[in-house]
C-alpha cells in the first residue's frame, strides 16, 4: 500500500495543473451555467424597489456579494427576457421578496416559476422574504392574494394560473423571513444579509462543492431525496468503499439542501462518536449539534431536553456520516420519532448490508472508477496542460478501492 501511495504522490506532483478541473467540474452536465451572480433579487418594483429592496441591494453589494437587481418595468405580453433568464441561471441564490402586489404581477409569477423549476433540480437556492404580507395568505391564496388571482383567471389559461398557484404554495413552504417578525426594516436587512452570507460561504474550500463529477452524483441523489414531498420521514443511504469521497459527498449534500429545513445537523464521524461507552452519547451529540432558528450554538450549557421539545414535529435534516454498526442506527432511530413530516435522514456507510438490515430501501452507490477510466481522465486533462510524460502516466498504479471523489481529493491534498 505504501508503494502505491508513493507512486500516486509522485504522479500528483506532475499533474498539479489538474486542479484547474475544479472550476470546470460540471461541464459534463447539460444544466451547468457559470455563476455570474451570488444573488438574484426577485421583487415587485412599485412595492419595494425604492425602499426595502434598495436598502437590501446596497447592503449585499457593500459586503461584496454579487447581486442582480433588474430595474426595468416589463410589459405584459412580451416574451420572458433572456437576460433575466440568464441571470437566474447564473445565480447561486434567489431572494424572492413577496410584497402586497407581488402575486398581482404576471412577470413576478413567471419569474418565480422559472426560479423554482431550477430550485427543484438543485440548481439554485431560494430564500423567500414575506414583506408586509402574511405567508399563509400567499400559500393558500387568501384575502388580497385571492382577489388578485380572480383577475388572473379572467386573463390567463387555467394551466398558467395553476402553475402560479403551485409556485406560491411551494415557495411558502420554504424556510424564509417575515417582516412582521422583525422590529424594523434595517434589522430585517441585516438578518437577510447574514443569512445569505451563511448560505453562500458555509461550504468550505476542499469539500464536495469543487469535486470533479459532483453534479452527476447530485443529479442521482435529488430524486431519492425528493425534497418536494412532505410525507413522513425519508431515509436515504449513501454506500461506497472510499471513505474520503463518501464523506465529501455527504458534506456537499448537507450544505446544498440544509437551508430547506427548519433544523439540521451534520454528524461528521458517527464511528468515532460511538466509541463513547454510553449509548445515549450519540443522541446527545445529535441534539447538541442541531442548528436552526432559535438554537444557540455557543457554549455547552444548552438544555438538550428543551431543544428536543422545541424541535418536535419540525422539518429536520440529519446527515450521519460513517455509520458502521446497527446499534448506531438504532440509537439515532429513537430520535427520528420526533422528526416532523418532510424530514430527511442521510446515512453514509461502507457496509451495504447494514443499510439493508435496517430497512433502508433508497441507497445510492458512490461508484468506483475502473483503472483505465482514471488513466483516461488523467491522460486527457494532463495532456491538455502538456505537463505529463506519457511514460510516467503508464507507470502509475491506482488503488482499486479509490472512487471518483477520492481521486479528486487526493489530488487536492497538499
Amino acid at each position: 500500500m505504501n508503494r502505491i501511495m508513493k507512486k500516486l504522490s509522485c504522479f500528483k506532483t506532475k499533474v498539479k495543473s489538474l486542479r484547474l478541473l475544479e472550476s470546470r467540474s460540471s461541464l459534463s452536465s447539460s444544466s451547468f451555467t457559470p455563476r455570474k451572480y451570488d444573488v438574484f433579487l426577485s421583487f415587485r418594483g412599485p412595492d419595494t424597489r425604492k425602499n426595502f429592496v434598495s436598502f437590501l441591494y446596497k447592503e449585499l453589494v457593500a459586503i461584496e456579494i454579487r447581486t442582480f437587481k433588474d430595474d426595468k418595468e416589463l410589459e405584459r405580453g412580451r416574451p420572458f427576457p433572456q437576460e433575466l433568464l440568464q441571470a437566474i441561471k447564473g445565480s447561486e441564490i434567489a431572494v424572492v421578496v413577496v410584497s402586497k402586489t407581488y402575486s398581482a404581477s404576471y412577470w413576478c409569477l413567471e419569474e418565480l416559476v422559472k426560479i423554482l423549476k431550477r430550485e427543484k433540480k438543485g440548481l439554485i437556492k431560494v430564500l423567500p422574504i414575506f414583506y408586509e404580507v402574511d405567508p399563509s395568505h400567499v400559500r393558500w391564496q387568501r384575502e388580497e392574494v385571492a382577489k388578485q388571482f380572480k383577475k388572473h383567471e379572467k386573463r390567463q389559461s387555467r394551466e398558467k394560473v395553476k402553475s402560479w398557484r403551485d409556485a406560491l404554495n411551494y415557495l411558502a413552504e420554504i424556510s424564509g423571513e417575515c417582516s412582521k417578525n422583525w422590529e424594523d426594516d434595517s434589522k430585517l436587512v441585516d438578518g437577510i444579509t447574514e443569512r445569505v452570507s451563511k448560505m453562500l460561504f458555509s461550504v468550505t474550500p476542499g469539500n464536495g462543492n469543487n469535486l470533479i463529477g459532483i453534479d452527476e452524483h447530485m443529479n442521482e441523489l435529488y430524486p431519492r431525496l425528493d425534497l418536494n414531498s412532505n410525507q413522513g420521514v425519508r431515509v436515504i443511504g449513501i454506500w461506497g468503499r472510499g471513505s474520503m469521497g463518501r464523506s465529501a459527498l455527504a458534506r456537499h449534500v448537507y450544505e446544498s439542501i440544509s437551508y430547506n429545513f427548519e433544523a439540521h445537523c451534520f454528524l461528521e464521524d458517527v464511528r468515532k462518536i460511538s466509541q463513547h461507552c454510553r449509548r445515549s452519547h450519540l443522541q446527545e451529540e445529535l441534539l447538541s449539534k442541531m442548528q436552526g432558528e432559535g438554537l444557540s450554538t455557543k457554549g455547552s450549557h444548552r438544555c438538550l431536553k428543551a431543544i428536543k421539545a422545541r424541535l418536535r414535529n419540525k422539518k429536520v435534516l440529519l446527515v450521519a456520516n460513517d455509520v458502521d454498526k446497527i446499534e448506531q442506527l438504532e440509537s439515532l432511530g429513537e430520535e427520528f420519532s420526533w422528526f416532523g413530516h418532510g424530514s430527511r435522514v442521510v446515512i453514509t456507510t461502507q457496509d451495504r448490508q447494514l443499510l439493508s438490515s435496517w430497512g433502508v430501501k433508497s441507497v445510492y452507490e458512490v461508484e468506483l472508477l475502473k483503472c483505465y477510466e482514471v488513466r483516461k481522465l488523467f491522460r486527457s486533462e494532463a495532456f491538455k496542460q502538456r505537463e505529463v510524460d506519457p511514460v510516467d502516466l503508464e507507470q502509475c498504479t491506482y488503488h482499486p478501492h479509490m472512487n471518483f471523489l477520492d481521486i479528486n481529493l487526493f489530488l487536492k491534498c497538499t
